[in-house]
């Protein structure tokens, strides 16, 4: 017998647009912009990525609530990499 397929997720993914470091909090020892639990509205910042010596604040494409933050505090990520997954209908 197959397993059951998995049921599509209905959370909106946040990607990160660039190559760099993320950083969950805007400077260290400090509290994260955000945590899951936390509700958001579209145009929040929800992490900085640094590139290139830049500080690239990442916003909130949606409003919802955080159900994972994907990202690892002061960790490189990737092009396309999922940061944070936001429920929409939160």
């Amino acid at each position: 017998m197959a397993a059951p397929a998995a049921a599509p997720s209905t959370h909106a993914e946040v990607k990160s647009p660039m190559v760099g470091t993320f950083y969950a909090s805007p400077e260290p020892g400090a509290k994260p912009f955000v945590a899951v639990g936390t509700r958001v509205a579209k145009g929040q910042v929800l992490c900085i990525i640094e590139a290139m010596k830049i500080m690239n604040e990442i916003e909130s494409e949606v409003t919802g609530v955080v159900k994972e933050v994907v990202a690892t505090d002061a960790h490189p990520v990737e092009f396309g990499q999922v940061l944070f997954r936001i429920d929409p209908n939160g």
